[in-house]
C-alpha cells in the first residue's frame, strides 16, 4: 500500500484491477486482484489491495465498487470543446456514408423551420467531392437555391456557404489572402460556395444566427458531461480566439464546476501586434475553478484536403505551397519570443515542408527548460522525426484522422492530393516513439469524434475499429495496446512540460474505471468498452447507472 495520509478519506473507490501508468514505468502493467484507491481533498491519499485500503475508511467516507479496471483519467491532447459550441451547430453530417445520405441529413434539418431561417450542418467529408470540386451545388440540390444554408467541413478549415447565404453576408466575388485564404471562384469570378480557412469563412460567420450566453453555457456543460462519460479528464484545448470566453467559462462555472479540467491556448496568428503578442505571455496566468491558460497555439498551414498545407513540392492540383506565416522567419521570431518569456507552444504543421521548418525552428531554441509541440505531422520523412526525438520536440497526433478519413488503396482525397510517397508516410506513431520522441493522442473534436477508447482502438489496429472489413492504412505504424494508453494519460502530460497522467499517492484524483482491462483484451472490444466511473481531481464527473 502507498499511503500518505493519516486522515481518513473522502472516496474510496473499488475495483478488480488498476493500471497507474506510473511516472517510473508508465506502461507497465499494474495491481491485479481486488484493489482500491482513496482519495481525499482532491487528491489520492491511497492505493493498492482492497483489504488494506479499506482499513482506512471512516463513517464519512464514501465508497463506490466498481467491477472493473481503474486508469488514470483520459486527457484529450487536442481538441476544440469551446470553438464546436458555434461550428457544431445543425446537422451532424459526419457519419454519412454519401451524396444522397448528406441531402437526407440537410433536408432533415431544414423540416418544420421557417423559410427564412438558416439551415446549419457540420462534419461533411470532402472525400465525397474528389474529382469533381466542392461548390455550392450539394446544398442547393437539398434546400433549393433560395435557403441561407452553411455547412463547416470536417477539417474546420473550409466551409460550403449557398448563394442565399453568401449574399446575406454581402460576398459577390472570389478573393485571397496572403495566408492561403480564400473565396473560391469560378472562370467567371463567381463565387462556389467553397470558402478555404478562417478569414474566408469569417465573412459568412458574421451573420449566423447568434447563440445566447446561456444556449452556449448549456451547450459547453452537455458537451462536458459527454466527454467525461468517456473517461475524459482533462482536455487540452486548441482555440481562445473567441473574445468571450472567459465570461463564458466564468459563467459556466457559476453554474456547476466543469465535468473535465480545460487547459486553453491562445491562437498566435501573423496579424498580431507585438503588443498583442506581448499579452499572450500575460493571459497566462488567467484560470478559473477548472480551467487554466496553458501555451500559445500557432498555424503555420492548413490542410491537404484544403490545398493549404505547407508541403516541399505542390500537390497533385498543384496547391499546398505556402505558409500561413509567408515563410518561416516571422514565426520564428514569435516562437523565440515566447521560449524566452517560458511558455510553451503548440505548432499546427500538416505539410512535410511545414513540420521541417517547423521542427528545425524548435530544434535550435535556446534551452528554458520550455517544452514544443507540433500538431497533426500527417506526413513527414523519417528525418524530421528523428530531430524532434532528439530535440525533445512533442508530437500531438491524431489517429482517427488517418483511418476515418484516409484509405489503403490511395483512393480518398488527401492521398490523391499527396501522391503515393507522401500518402506512404501517413501518420507514422509508431517512428515517433521509436525517435524517442513524446507523442500525445487527441481527438481533434469536432473534426473526429472525442471517444477516447475507439481513438485507442485505431492506434492500434490503424483502420476504425467499427469496420473490421476495412484495409489498414500502414499497420506497422500501430501502436501497442501499452502505448495508446500512455498516450492518452502521461503522454499528454508529457507534451506539456508537465508531470502527471499516473496514479500515485499525492497525485490529483483524476482517474476512470472501465469495463475491460485496456492492455490485456483485443483492440476490436476496447473500442466497444464501456466507462463505468470518472473522477477528475476527486470530483465524481460520470457513474454509469
Amino acid at each position: 500500500m502507498n499511503d500518505a495520509s493519516p486522515t481518513g478519506p473522502d472516496l474510496i473507490v473499488r475495483a478488480q484491477r488498476m493500471h497507474p501508468m506510473t511516472e517510473a514505468s508508465p506502461t507497465s502493467p499494474g495491481s491485479e486482484g481486488p484493489v482500491a484507491i482513496a482519495v481525499t481533498g482532491g487528491r489520492i491519499t491511497a492505493l493498492g489491495p482492497r483489504e488494506e485500503i479499506d482499513s482506512l475508511a471512516t463513517s464519512a467516507t464514501e465508497t463506490i465498487n466498481v467491477d472493473g479496471t481503474i486508469v488514470p483519467a483520459f486527457t484529450d491532447a487536442h481538441a476544440h470543446p469551446i470553438m464546436s459550441l458555434s461550428m457544431a451547430r445543425g446537422a451532424d453530417l459526419s457519419s454519412c456514408r454519401s451524396l444522397d445520405g448528406i441531402i437526407a441529413g440537410l433536408r432533415r434539418e431544414a423540416e418544420g423551420r421557417d423559410a427564412s431561417d438558416w439551415v446549419l450542418g457540420w462534419g461533411l467529408d470532402p472525400n465525397f467531392f474528389t474529382g469533381t470540386g466542392i461548390t455550392n451545388e450539394v446544398l442547393h440540390t437539398a434546400l433549393g437555391t433560395d435557403r441561407k444554408a452553411y455547412v463547416t467541413m470536417f477539417d474546420a478549415h473550409s466551409a460550403i456557404a449557398s448563394a442565399a447565404a453568401l449574399e446575406e453576408a454581402g460576398i459577390t466575388e472570389g478573393r485571397t489572402w496572403p495566408s492561403g485564404a480564400a473565396i473560391v471562384a469560378d472562370a467567371t469570378g463567381r463565387p462556389t460556395g467553397h470558402l478555404l480557412e478562417f478569414e474566408a469563412m469569417d465573412g459568412v460567420q458574421t451573420v449566423l444566427p447568434v447563440q445566447s450566453m446561456d444556449e452556449r453555457v448549456a451547450g459547453l456543460h452537455q458537451l462536458l458531461t459527454a466527454m467525461a462519460a468517456k473517461g475524459i479528464g482533462e482536455v487540452h484545448v486548441m482555440d481562445m480566439n473567441d473574445p468571450d470566453i472567459v465570461e463564458l467559462l466564468t459563467a459556466a462555472e457559476a453554474h456547476a464546476p466543469l465535468p473535465v479540467k480545460l487547459r486553453i491556448s491562445p491562437w498566435c496568428t501573423p496579424s498580431l501586434s507585438d503588443e498583442e503578442c506581448a499579452e499572450l505571455v500575460t493571459r497566462q496566468s488567467l484560470h478559473g475553478q477548472r480551467w487554466r491558460v496553458g501555451g500559445v497555439k500557432f498555424f503555420i498551414d492548413g490542410t491537404v484536403e484544403g490545398g493549404t498545407a505547407w508541403l516541399e513540392t505542390p500537390d497533385a492540383k498543384g496547391e499546398c505551397t505556402t505558409s500561413v506565416w509567408g515563410g518561416i522567419e516571422a514565426y520564428a521570431k514569435r516562437v523565440r519570443e515566447l521560449n524566452d518569456a517560458g511558455v510553451p507552444t503548440a505548432t499546427h504543421a500538416i505539410g512535410e515542408r511545414g513540420i521541417r521548418e517547423v521542427a528545425e525552428t524548435l530544434a535550435v531554441l535556446p534551452d528554458t527548460g520550455t517544452q514544443h509541440r507540433i500538431e497533426h505531422i500527417e506526413s513527414v520523412g523519417r528525418e524530421v522525426i528523428d530531430l524532434m526525438g532528439r530535440a525533445g520536440i512533442a508530437a500531438s497526433m491524431q489517429p482517427t484522422h488517418c483511418t476515418h478519413y484516409t484509405r489503403a488503396d490511395g483512393s480518398d482525397d488527401w492521398s490523391q492530393r499527396l501522391g503515393e510517397d507522401r500518402a506512404k508516410r501517413a501518420w507514422c506513431t509508431r517512428d515517433v516513439l521509436d525517435a524517442g520522441a513524446i507523442l500525445a493522442l487527441g481527438s481533434d473534436y469536432p473534426v473526429a469524434p472525442f471517444d477516447a477508447l475507439r481513438i485507442m482502438a485505431d492506434a492500434q489496429l490503424r483502420r476504425p475499429v467499427e469496420d473490421p472489413e476495412a484495409t489498414p492504412v500502414l499497420p506497422e505504424q500501430g501502436l501497442t495496446a501499452a502505448e495508446a494508453l500512455a498516450g492518452y494519460t502521461t503522454g499528454p502530460h508529457r507534451a506539456i512540460g508537465e508531470t502527471g497522467g499516473f496514479l500515485a499517492a499525492d497525485a490529483p484524483a483524476s482517474f476512470t474505471v472501465l469495463d475491460v482491462d485496456p492492455l490485456t483484451v483485443d483492440a476490436e472490444i476496447l473500442g466497444g468498452a464501456a466507462v463505468l466511473l470518472t473522477v477528475s481531481d476527486g470530483l465524481v464527473t460520470h457513474r454509469a447507472q
